[in-house]
């Protein structure tokens, strides 16, 4: 797919949806559990460059242009994006994080499964791309989501960056919580979050801090996470 300049989003949210019943997944039926649910397709449109625009005004005056030469399009190398994400910590709920679900008192209150490195992640995707976050795509005012399992947002991601033209170069994230401690637990979700992207774990990288007991992040109150990703052309 030829891309130009940058890329744009085209169109409201969802532009369409696929006659394939494409697999969701619920985390109350363990892992990914499928559930029959569609999700939105984007497309891109892409915009001309400076120098496709200087051209075509130069030949509208006549003026001389190199014989059968085109100006080609502007193609970025490569793209960056920053995902954050904070849900708040309540009773009751489970805590999945990066897919997994940790053995904790509380879990993040949420539309979704409120897992908040894979809401990141997403988002750094689609801030890279250029496109509208999570919550436009996926918005929590619409049932289907309620309970999904949040693979399947970063499977909609990849599908996106592909389609673009892009592949993951590396992702650093950073969880931030006062508990429970994320060490026994960090190689498993890292594990699972290349598995999602189908990157190498040398290209994924995952840590955790707490928040020194300072605001609702040290108190136990909340969990956040920031993620940035590159992203280069294929």
């Amino acid at each position: 797919m030829a891309m130009a300049g940058s890329l744009c989003y085209a169109g409201p949210l969802p532009i369409k949806t696929s006659s394939k019943q494409p697999t969701v997944r619920s985390p109350g039926a363990g892992p990914c559990a499928a559930r029959n649910l569609q999700l939105p397709s984007l497309k891109f449109a892409a915009r001309p460059s400076s120098s496709t625009v200087v051209a075509a005004a130069a030949s509208t005056v006549g003026a001389e242009t190199q014989s059968g030469a085109a100006t080609p399009a502007k193609v970025l190398p490569f793209r960056v994006g920053h995902g954050f994400d904070l849900h708040r910590l309540e009773p009751g709920y489970p805590l999945i994080i990066g897919g997994i679900n940790i053995p904790h008192d509380r879990g993040c209150e949420a539309h979704s499964d409120g897992d908040v490195l894979l809401h990141c992640v997403v988002d750094a995707i689609l801030g890279a791309l250029g496109l509208p976050d999570i919550g436009q795509i996926f918005p929590d005012t619409d049932p289907k989501w309620k309970g999904a399992a949040s693979c399947v947002f970063v499977e909609e991601a990849v599908r996106l960056m592909h389609e673009a033209g892009y592949e993951l170069g590396n992702l650093d994230a950073t969880l931030i919580l006062q508990r429970p401690k994320l060490s026994p637990h960090k190689e498993t979700m890292r594990a699972n979050l290349c598995k999602l992207l189908g990157a190498d774990p040398s290209v994924v990288n995952l840590k955790a801090k707490t928040h020194e007991k300072v605001d609702s992040l040290g108190e136990n109150r909340s969990i956040a996470a920031h993620t940035v990703v590159l992203l280069f052309r294929k």
